[in-house]
């Protein structure tokens, strides 16, 4: 999907995590080793077929790149969905400037759980697409668009299928506010000649959080990025525990407990220029962010089809949405 890692750190073990993803019954202890083994399921049951679903459907647009059709029209379908499942959805319609001048027709689309609730949590993805395959290994497909099956529609499902299934809840005690945030992936390339600026990234959560209505508030936020790719894990990004570190120890916390913690190894991965940063830094509110990392693939620690071609459905697991998904319910189902 986006962003640059500007550190990279050793991994280190903080707490050891064996468990068995099938059966959800042997998750180890917590990094505090306080809590049980295992903890039951709350809440509904997370279905990754209708999480993956939603992401093909993303992708049957076309790329989402700025101000293209396929764009347009997806953010359209995006609304109805999130519309059907009874949220209030807005939307904050900004033009922005690109790195290379062009101004990008923006579109933050804001879906709103239970809207009259004061204690709300803040859900977020983005939604459009990279113009441009820049990490491709074949240079022929640098000035190429991603599809964006991972990076961006895997977020943007996963959200989706959270809100079909607390659309009739009545038993959360909190709001929650999904939010699609677009312009993110319209950062500098790695084949311009320009200086690489980490402020060309992540526009349209940067106009979000300079803009917020007054008075917002949000316990905290939980990004998704790249939550879908084949062989994917959720190692512990360095700006959330910097801004957010209860918050990173309670989803990991709580995906070993429910029997995902090999998806969310205990382990420091890099600190990354991502839709979280002006969350925490512009708009005040701790947000963690749930990001691919692949130590080991020599193409890119975002895995290997990150911003290249082959960005498709065909390397999309369900178990990976399924893991995220699921940790997710339980989060929201857990707190008070």
């Amino acid at each position: 999907m986006n962003k640059t890692v500007f550190s990279v750190f050793l991994a280190l073990a903080v707490a050891a995590i064996i468990c068995s993803c099938a059966s959800c019954k042997n998750a180890s202890k917590s990094a505090t080793g306080n809590e049980p083994d295992t903890v039951a399921l709350v809440g509904p049951t997370f279905l990754a077929d209708s999480a993956y679903a939603f992401a093909a459907k993303q992708c049957s647009f076309g790329p989402r790149t700025m101000n293209s059709k396929a764009h347009d029209l997806c953010g359209e379908w995006i609304m109805s969905k999130f519309s059907e499942y009874g949220m209030k959805v807005e939307t904050q319609d900004a033009d922005l400037k690109g790195w290379d001048g062009t101004t990008l027709h923006s579109r933050n689309i804001i879906a709103r759980f239970r809207p009259e609730q004061t204690t709300r949590l803040l859900l977020c993805a983005h939604w459009d697409c990279r113009p441009w395959a820049d990490n491709d290994p074949d240079s022929t497909n640098w000035r190429k668009p991603v599809m964006g099956a991972n990076d961006a529609a895997s977020g943007v499902a996963v959200m989706l299928e959270l809100a079909r299934l607390i659309k009739n809840d009545t038993t959360l005690n909190i709001g929650v506010d999904f939010v699609c945030f677009d312009a993110e992936d319209y950062g500098l390339p790695q084949w311009s000649d320009l200086q690489t600026d980490a402020d060309t990234w992540a526009l349209g959560a940067q106009h979000w959080a300079t803009n917020l209505p007054q008075g917002y508030e949000a316990r905290y936020g939980i990004l998704l990025d790249m939550v879908g790719g084949m062989g994917a894990k959720f190692y512990q990004e360095g700006v959330s525990k910097q801004y957010a570190n209860e918050i990173v120890n309670k989803i990991w916390r709580t995906a070993a407990q429910i029997g995902y913690g090999s998806f969310f190894p205990m382990k420091d991965g890099g600190m990354i220029t991502d839709d979280h940063v002006p969350v925490n830094e512009k708009a005040g509110i701790p947000c963690v962010d749930i990001i691919a990392f692949y130590p080991d693939c020599q193409q890119s620690s975002f895995g290997p089809t990150w911003h290249t071609v082959n960005d498709t459905m065909e390397h999309i697991d369900p178990n990976v949405l399924k893991a995220v998904g699921q940790t997710l319910v339980q989060v929201l189902y857990t707190e008070e």
